[in-house]
């Protein structure tokens, strides 16, 4: 509804006058246009779009009911994680209650397209096929809206599904600029599929749809039937595991963004993290450099005291939380300036296209971030600082499932050393490191990266606020902590999330992979400046008094029955 206007209704079909351009070519005046079906000679055929699949009262399954026999979904639905299943068991689901035949056609970025093929016999040879432009541009003009590169991934998954049952299933994750999936099918199983009393009642019962009649068959006549044609076997339905996705997917967004566009500090960081920076490196051949930022950081700060005569330290040194928070910004921003640089000049110094006789320029790099939707959803992040670069491959999927990846690679992939990424803590390495003190993610955000996963379902599956999310986690919590511990974590991430928020706005950008991702420049629309929660915290400490108030009363009545008890027992 952004960029069309709704239609009339269901089952609503008026005349639309063609332009003199098309009436020209066609020699026809006017065409039905709404909601309506297509009759052939042999069978009737419907449509669906994307988003209707998932209502309750998917078209479908009332166009089925008045006898449509083939019913197509031109989709656009982009990729989330486990999203898959949810589309295969909706298609399943209607085929399986109504019978029928389901053909599904998913885009691969921005263009899809959907055939018929007739074959011998009353079986059909349906082909649904997926089309990604392969036009290098990065930005796109459709319905008078300018399209840039999305952080959506539209990922294919073609299929064709008949009375519950898979027959065939397109690759989820592909490099393929048009993919294509065909099945035979025949329509007697349809038909005896659909014969059922029970479901006959509800058909007598379904308002008519209008039918469009079109004088083609999309079979042979009968007495052309070709034995050996035999209708598709049922196929095993693929699924990739999450970890598998999470490894697809990214490495599919990033080569079309490629195809599209052309294109720490010594004191603080610890010898471990540095030497698994560099097997990392050796293990995937890539280029690694090792260089301490010491100079420029203590060069920054100079000039500061320098202007403001005001000399800020650290925590551990006895500095304030604002002091402790602006050293550590200096830093983070000056590794992004720093990736930057080395991204330019690079392939300058190592001479790339020196010998090309076409093309000598050396091109520049892309920088990759690395900050995840947690982080994010938290705010655990500078703005302008390591966490802005082109493009964040992991920047859509939760710390959650990015370890549960990095396990499965270390297998997958035979990389062993990702074990030692996975044991160790995870630390922004900041801060100075002393004999007693080490700096640590979740004890600077105040709340572990698995509450920050249910935070972040409860506040956009759930569309959940502070009073929603504490209630629902009295009853997932409550057996370890008091309602009084869940309303001030509840609380805290509330707060956190709120003053935090301006900083999506310049989030890069990442493919989109966790339903609950803050990301507000392409996913999540909500406002990035929030007022206070007061009215919601005082209903919670209301609560939290009765709650207690009831309890008392509760122990006060145990006692009492206790002590009378105890008096007849003596």
């Amino acid at each position: 509804m952004r960029y069309f206007s709704p239609w009339k209704g269901e089952r609503i079909v008026e005349d639309f006058y063609l332009p003199r351009s098309i009436q020209k070519i066609t020699g026809q005046k006017k065409t039905r246009i709404g909601d309506a079906l297509i009759s052939t000679r042999d069978s009737c055929v419907g449509t669906e779009t994307c988003e209707e699949l998932f209502t309750p009262r998917a078209p479908g399954i009332g166009a089925g009911l008045d006898g449509c026999e083939i019913m197509s979904n031109s989709s656009g639905s982009h990729h989330e994680l486990r999203k898959l299943n949810t589309r295969i068991e909706l298609i399943r689901e209607a085929t399986l209650k109504s019978g029928g035949i389901y053909l599904y056609a998913n885009r691969n970025y921005f263009r899809f397209e959907i055939h018929f093929k007739a074959v011998p016999r009353a079986a059909r040879r349906l082909i649904a096929s997926e089309t990604r432009l392969d036009a290098p541009n990065s930005s796109y003009r459709v319905n008078g809206t300018n399209w840039k590169f999305s952080g959506l991934f539209y990922d294919g998954s073609a299929m064709i599904i008949i009375n519950g049952v898979v027959v065939a299933q397109g690759s989820q994750f592909s490099l393929k600029d048009v993919e294509v999936v065909t099945a035979t099918v025949d329509l007697e199983d349809v038909r005896s599929y659909r014969s059922s009393k029970s479901r006959a009642l509800q058909a007598t019962k379904q308002p008519s749809y209008e039918r469009v009649e079109v004088e083609m068959s999309l079979s042979n006549d009968p007495e052309d039937v070709d034995l050996l044609v035999r209708p598709s076997l049922p196929s095993d339905v693929r699924y990739h595991a999450p970890e598998e996705e999470i490894s697809l997917g990214p490495a599919c967004w990033l080569w079309d963004y490629l195809r599209r566009s052309k294109q720490g500090m010594e004191e603080n960081s610890s010898p471990d993290t540095r030497s698994r920076a560099k097997n990392l490196a050796t293990a995937i051949g890539s280029y690694h450099l090792d260089l301490n930022i010491d100079g420029p950081y203590k060069a920054i700060v100079s000039l500061f005291c320098s202007v403001t005569s005001y000399v800020p330290k650290y925590k551990v040194y006895g500095g304030t939380n604002a002091s402790n928070l602006a050293l550590q910004n200096i830093q983070a921003r000056l590794r992004m300036v720093l990736s930057y640089l080395f991204a330019q000049l690079l392939p300058t110094v190592r001479g790339r296209n020196a010998d090309n006789p076409e093309s000598s320029a050396p091109g520049g790099l892309l920088v990759l971030g690395s900050a995840n939707v947690d982080e994010s959803l938290r705010g655990y992040l500078t703005k302008y600082d390591c966490s802005s670069a082109d493009i964040n491959p992991i920047g859509g999927i939760s710390k959650t499932d990015l370890k549960r990846f990095i396990l499965w690679a270390s297998t997958s992939f035979d990389m062993p050393l990702l074990q030692s990424f996975i044991d160790a803590p995870p630390t922004a390495e900041l801060e100075p490191i002393t004999a007693d003190y080490t700096q640590s993610d979740e004890a600077d955000m105040g709340m572990s990266y698995a509450e920050l996963s249910v935070y972040g379902r409860l506040r956009k599956e759930d569309k959940l606020g502070p009073y929603g999310a504490w209630s629902k986690l009295l009853h997932l919590w409550g057996d370890k902590m008091s309602p009084q511990q869940v309303y001030e974590k509840v609380r805290w991430f509330f707060w956190c999330y709120s003053i935090n928020r301006h900083k999506m706005t310049t989030l890069t950008p990442s493919l989109h992979m966790e339903s609950y991702s803050p990301d507000d420049n392409r996913f999540d629309l909500r406002p990035f400046l929030y007022p206070n929660f007061t009215w919601a915290y005082k209903k919670i400490e209301r609560s939290i008094v009765a709650l207690e108030a009831r309890r008392k009363k509760v122990l006060n009545a145990v006692e009492s029955k206790s002590t009378n008890e105890d008096k007849k027992t003596v």
